[in-house]
């Protein structure tokens, strides 16, 4: 297995989560993502958010440490900005595109969804390749 920085991957990881909050709060897109994803409040309040926002944070760790091994240890600021941004438009927001045409939903879901996994990627693009390297060992 290649050489992965744990601490970036875990910090990648939370930033991405973050990320998340932010674009799918009341800040940014929640109204809009809420009434596009057919969710009424009584779902929300209703849903178990412990559960949620658990599973959510290792969603973003798997695909953090997915990405880290893909990008292998410490890239190229270059490459891992446009790994994560070809990622996250390229593989996962078309891969979404493909689905959303089949089920009939909208193109404003779409964009806010697809929105967010492009920054997702190259947020964990940008923090697997500015994280220092790891120390050698002696």
């Amino acid at each position: 297995m290649p050489e992965l920085n744990l601490w970036a991957v875990l910090v990648a990881a939370l930033a991405s989560f973050l990320l998340g909050g932010l674009w799918y709060s009341p800040l940014l897109f929640a109204k809009a993502w809420q009434r596009e994803a057919g969710l009424s409040d009584e779902q929300l309040q209703s849903a178990n958010m412990g559960m949620i926002f658990g599973l959510a944070f290792v969603l973003c760790l798997i695909a953090s440490f997915v990405f880290a091994l893909f990008l292998g240890p410490r890239p190229p600021l270059a490459l891992g900005l446009g790994a994560g941004f070809a990622a996250g438009l390229c593989w996962v927001s078309a891969s979404f595109g493909v689905n959303y045409l089949f089920e009939r939903k909208s193109l404003k879901l779409f964009l806010i969804n697809g929105g967010y996994h492009t920054l997702q990627f190259t947020l964990i693009g940008l923090v697997l390749a500015l994280w220092p390297a790891a120390p050698a060992a002696s």
